[in-house]
């Protein structure tokens, strides 16, 4: 709009308008015949994966339905589509997830009118507005239990080993906030666990509350073992090597060059010269030098300036290694007899097949236990490479979930990387309404230190955009709860997903009193 002003007269006439090229019909016909074509791809898209479709489970394919449409649209780059869109006063198509084709259409809908036509017919789309939300609302509900009244997101606690034996511990838990209890099958033994979990039901129940267990697989964890000698651990700094072997339970013997073993050596029928190699979490790196009879030389191309510390336990990553080593190991599947009566969800560690999904589908089944719902632990790079058909098999079951699990995942696709995987994680999960476990380290310092730092607390807060956040344990872990509810309780009301809430601000009070 332009206000025009008549000098002459000495006074204002009535504003004046003057069309907009933004809005002239050559622009809007070419927005129309653009939009049309990316909606005839996503169509595409869905129908070249019916049979992937067929297999979900019927409640669930309107949702793998709209992921696939979600996933078809982003193959291709629309940023410069959406600042069109944007110019004329239309969706930018930045908030689909939950419901991609109804926003398509609506979108197409607008632009037949602002053309002075009539709004094209489509088929009833998968998902209409509202109903994604609603669906994931469902989703969450089925797998994690309903959520507390106060607060959008579940937290999911890991239970020390003390849990077995401490009830009043477990009540505590309760009382400061934990929705969902973790029970890791990495460590402690079957009789711990099924006491954790009796503890559990027993301090829901005098609370009136509902605390659902989660239950995590072991899987093909690679860790390192003894030191040779009787040293309790490595001292590395930049260019020492040093060699990463099988034990096999038998005591090492000394070499000229330090020796650490490995929890799981299959891993050295994959690794090649030249692949590089991490430990504990990433604080140490090295490159592979060469392969010997009973395991493999590494050089260590990073440590802290000093030295630093590598002891047994230790997780191991081999990010560019192609390994084959299946999720579901006889171990875990020994476990599955312990823990399903109990359970109400397996989390799937170190996936990176649809096969390794389909194991854990039938030994579910040969125990009857269907009901259970399924998280998928995505920590490998494979895992995120091929997230759409794992969250496609997963989809099979009526209940299933995503864990972000940040630790490996971060070493397995690069710090720098890792901010840009976890939103792309949040997205996918999105659209296929799926619940999401924001996990590792989240107030982790605060948790085992009692310290509570800037970084940690801004991570955190930005957890309030899944539909649970994991603690792990430690000493002050009650103090992390309470911590963690209040950031969530806090932001809830400024974020959902991708969105931005506009909550009423406080600091606009000091203009309108």
């Amino acid at each position: 709009m332009a206000l025009s002003v008549h000098r002459d007269a000495g006074m204002e006439t009535p504003p004046t308008t003057r069309r907009d090229a933004a809005l002239s019909p050559r622009v809007l016909d070419r927005l129309a015949l653009d939009l049309q074509e990316l909606r005839h791809e996503v169509l595409e898209g869905e129908a070249a994966l019916a049979d992937v479709l067929d297999a979900v489970h019927p409640e669930n394919r309107p949702s793998a339905r709209n992921l696939v449409h979600y996933l078809s649209l982003r193959r291709h780059d629309i940023r410069a589509l959406q600042l069109r869109l944007a110019r004329v006063g239309l969706s930018s198509l930045g908030r689909l997830e939950p419901h991609v084709l109804i926003t398509l259409d609506r979108t197409l809908a607008m632009l037949a009118l602002a053309r002075g036509g009539e709004p094209p017919e489509f088929e009833r789309p998968p998902i209409s507005f509202g109903e994604g939300n609603r669906i994931l609302a469902g989703n969450t509900r089925r797998l994690l239990g309903v959520r507390p009244r106060q607060r959008a997101v579940h937290i999911v606690v890991t239970l020390p080993t003390e849990a077995a034996t401490n009830p009043q511990l477990v009540h505590d838990l309760l009382v400061a906030g934990m929705t969902c209890a973790r029970v890791n099958c990495a460590h402690d033994d079957a009789a711990a666990w099924t006491a954790m979990a009796e503890n559990v039901r027993a301090a829901a129940n005098a609370l009136g509350r509902e605390c659902r267990l989660l239950v995590d697989l072991g899987g093909p964890k690679l860790r390192t073992g003894a030191v040779a000698g009787d040293a309790d651990r490595l001292v590395l700094t930049v260019d020492d090597c040093f060699e990463l072997v099988a034990s096999d339970g038998v005591p090492m013997r000394d070499t000229a060059r330090p020796r650490i073993a490995c929890s799981t050596p299959e891993i050295f029928r994959y690794v090649q010269p030249g692949e590089p190699i991490w430990f504990n979490d990433g604080r140490i790196g090295g490159v592979i030098e060469e392969r010997i009879d009973d395991g493999i030389i590494v050089r260590v191309t990073h440590a802290k300036k000093g030295g630093s510390k590598l002891r047994p336990e230790r997780g191991i990553n081999l990010p560019e290694t192609d390994l084959t080593l299946p999720a579901l190991t006889e171990k875990d599947v020994r476990d599955l007899a312990t823990v399903i009566p109990w359970a109400d969800a397996i989390e799937l560690s170190f996936v990176q097949s649809t096969e390794d999904v389909e194991a854990l589908h039938a030994a579910l089944s040969e125990h009857g236990a269907d009901h259970i719902g399924v998280i998928l632990k995505i920590e490998k790079r494979r895992a995120f490479a091929d997230l759409p058909l794992l969250l496609l098999a997963a989809m099979q079951r009526r209940s299933c979930a995503v864990m972000i699990a940040r630790g490996d995942l971060a070493v397995e696709a690069g710090f720098e990387r890792m901010v840009e995987v976890q939103e792309e994680i949040l997205w996918i999960a999105e659209a296929a309404h799926v619940p999401t476990i924001w996990a590792t380290e989240v107030l982790d310092e605060l948790a085992k230190e009692g310290t509570l730092s800037r970084a940690e607390v801004t991570d955190a807060a930005m957890a309030a955009r899944a539909e649970a956040v994991m603690l792990n344990k430690g000493p002050f872990v009650i103090a992390a709860i309470a911590t963690l509810d209040n950031i969530i309780d806090r932001m809830q009301d400024h974020l959902s997903k991708k969105r931005s809430l506009f909550r009423a601000l406080s600091v606009t009070r000091s203009l309108w009193k």
